[in-house]
This record gives C-alpha cells, structure tokens and sequence, in this order.
C-alpha cells in the first residue's frame, strides 16, 4: 500500500462525507486517472471519443467532490494506433506519473503489449472494448464484451432469424478477429455449416481496397444460399469497406452485415444512406429507452458538443469508472489490491434500463443487443437479452471449454475444472 492510500484509509468519515470543494480541499495530492487512449493514427476514429468521455466522467466526480477528500486529475497519453508504444506509455503513466489506475485501450493487440507492464508493476487497467476473450489477469477489469455477450449471439441472429447459410468472416488482421472467428468457425461447424462455407479474410490496419474481397463475398453467394458477413474490420478500415458496399450496390437484404467495431461514433462519418439494414451487435447503442441514458446522452452533449454521440465502449466506461470509484470509496484506499477485492460484486445501472455486475472472473454481466443501422446514424434495436455473464474463456474451443477464471475464492484466471488445478497464465501473453 503507497503511503498516500496508508493516509487516506485514516481519514475520518466526516471529513470524507464533506460535500464538493471542502472535501477536495482535504487533500494536498490528486489522485491520477491513467487516460491510454490512441488520439492520432488509424484507431483514433474510435478512440477520441473515449478520452473525451474519460474527462467528462472525472469532471462530473469531481463537481460530486471528488474521491476519499482528494481531487481526481486526468493523465492523458497518446499511444498513436502504435502497439509497442502502448506499453511504452504504460509504463509511463505508472512509473513517472503515479497513476493509481488506467482507463484505456481499443485493439487487443495493444491490450496484449499493455498487459506485461500492467502485470509488473502490479497496476490497474479497465479494458472497455469487446474483445477476444481467452484471456484472465488479475490486473485487468475487462468492461467490455466477451464473445459469449456478442460474437455468439450475433451469429445465433444469422442462422435463426435471417437463414444465412454462408458466412464471410473479414477481420482485420491481429489477434481479436483471428481469436474471435476461430471460435466462431468451430461454433458455426458445430451448428452444421460445412467449411467450405465459411470465408475468411484478413486485411491490415488501414485497409482502403476493398473490391476485390468485396467481389469475393458476391461470388460466395452464386449457389442462391443466402450469405451474411461478420466483420471484425476495425478502425478506419471501416469506411473504405462499407463504401465499396454501396458502390457494389449491395444492400442489406443481398448480404447482410453484422460489425462488432462499428457503432455510432465510425457511423457519423460515413453516408449512411446506403448502409441502412446492415447490423451491428453490442451491449449498448445511443437509442436505447432508459432514463439513465436520457441523463447520460444529455450531459454528454453538454460537454462535447451538440453534434457528438455516444457508445458501447463509452457506456464500459461509465460502468468501469464508476465501479472503481464506488470500490476505491469501500476499501478506504485506491491501493491496487484493496480496489480489487472490493469490486467483486459491485453493481451499477446500466444505460439500457439493467444493471451491470462485476463478477469474480473480472467480467460484467451485460445484455446483448443487435441494432439495425438508420439513415440517421443510429441504430433501431430488434433484438435484446437479460444480462448474460461475460464468459472469459470460451466453451467453444476443446482447450478452453475445461477452463475457468474466478479470481475472488479460487485465486485464479485459468482453473482446469477437470484437473482441478490452476495453469499458469503466462503462456497466453
């Protein structure tokens, strides 16, 4: 334990009940707010936003009077869509700046270079992208959807309700889209697709000719089976794509998408007018019905800008911020470890009307929706579950269907449930 969290575990609770800038006055140090967010290159597009959001969310703590009698005080870092950078100023935030815990983060590949650092140093890190899963640290709350909260269920929406028969599974070429459309081609074999079925493709970061692939999915179709693409394109790549869609003149009812990277934000600068029925699966969109979200879309657009929208990975981090507060106020401390204990089972509302729930694996509990793209940018939600346990290792692949991470009673991110026996995570990193 540092020897500030030491001092501020004994400050009384009437000082710490003082309200605003009497309390915040309590304390001669702010407690730093690690921000690892790319705000340049090819992820800045989707990463922006989240930085902003991480200001917004500190401000509004601080009008509330801040956290245990101190002032909370971004540290803002730009890894510039540059992965050994990330760990670079990762491990500049904790070692020069002090910060007592990290928000940040959108590609795995950046998660994966952050995650030894974070390891060593023994930080904090709230990861708040859907990802990959297969993966357990006790360093790391992921706020974010697992497979089991998207990829899953988005692929149950093809085969149930719009009869697709082929799948295309294009993803940019790093370790969440491999990770996720391995899982996925083992999920869609076991549901009676034949290989021969199943397309994949990989582009770079940055990917702008898209005609050839895109001519590659026509082609999967000239059978007459009805073929859906799943995309985990990432990034700018995005644009490029789906404008040679539309200049394909492929619309929704030929060959539906379904994205697991595109919301709101990538939406609002593209021309939408052509992508309307395409999909796009996530735990939250800006049209949801709840009063929490009316609150949260309002002082949003207060802060940035009338024009500005929200998402999925923004709405992680309002649940991941607020969870760390609400466990730092528990334990008395923003000590790493004490933080950790007290997050497990700590609930928060969620912007969809639910609550979220930490659970011992460092998963939410999180409903899954899927939402159709409007001319407008937004999406209109026609389809939404209860909450459903993020699953951190998956049950789809035989390696990991034995695996569980239960960090609270078992002490472990990899427990062989047949073995009964912890693994060592190492390997995975």
């Amino acid at each position: 334990m540092t020897l500030r969290s030491t001092l501020l575990s004994t400050i009384s609770a009437s000082v710490l009940c003082v309200a605003g800038s009497a309390a915040i006055a309590e304390c001669a140090d702010p407690i730093k707010v690690g921000v690892l967010h790319s705000l340049s290159g090819s992820m800045a597009i989707s990463e922006t936003t989240l930085k902003d959001a991480m200001l917004m969310l500190i401000e509004q703590q601080n009008a509330k009077g801040g956290l245990l009698g101190c002032e909370l005080e971004a540290v803002v870092v730009d890894p510039a869509s540059d992965w050994p950078l990330f760990a670079e100023k990762a491990r500049e935030l904790l070692t020069v700046n002090k910060v007592d815990v990290i928000f940040g983060n959108w590609t795995s590949v950046s998660r994966k270079s952050v995650l030894p650092v974070i390891e060593e140093l023994n930080g904090l890190l709230f990861y708040p992208v859907q990802y990959e899963g297969e993966e357990s640290s006790k360093n790391v709350f992921y706020t974010g959807a697992a497979p089991n909260q998207q990829a899953i269920p988005a692929t149950d929406y093809f085969l149930e309700e719009l009869g697709v028969e082929k799948f295309a599974l294009l993803g940019t070429d790093y370790v969440y889209p491999r990770t996720t459309n391995n899982i996925l081609e083992s999920y869609l074999k076991d549901k009676g697709i034949a290989a021969e079925d199943i397309f994949v493709n990989y582009t770079p970061f940055g990917q702008s000719d898209w005609a050839t692939i895109v001519a590659d999915v026509v082609a999967l179709g000239e059978d007459g089976k009805q073929v859906g693409v799943i995309s985990t394109i990432n990034g700018d790549a995005n644009i490029g794509f789906y404008k040679e869609l539309a200049a394909a003149g492929i619309s929704a009812d030929d060959i539906p998408v379904v994205a697991f990277s595109v919301g709101e934000e990538e939406l609002s600068g593209l021309d939408t007018s052509n992508l309307v029925g395409h999909l796009a699966a996530w735990n939250y969109f800006q049209s949801a019905e709840s009063d929490a979200n009316t609150d949260f879309i309002a002082a949003w657009k207060a802060f940035a800008g009338e024009e500005r929208v929200t998402n999925d990975p923004m709405e992680a981090h309002y649940i991941g911020f607020n969870m760390w507060v609400n466990a730092a106020t528990a334990a008395g401390t923003t000590d790493v470890d004490a933080v950790r204990s007290a997050m497990y089972g700590q609930e928060y509302p969620n912007l969809t009307g639910g609550t979220a729930v930490m659970l011992p694996n460092h998963h939410l509990a999180k409903p899954v929706l899927i939402g159709e793209i409007q001319a407008d940018g937004q999406f209109d939600i026609i389809s939404q579950t209860t909450e459903v346990p993020g699953d951190a290792w998956t049950d789809f692949l035989p390696a990991s269907a034995v695996l569980k991470s239960d960090w609270k009673d078992l002490g472990c991110g990899m427990y062989n449930v047949e073995t009964e026996t912890c693994v060592q995570l190492t390997s995975n990193y």
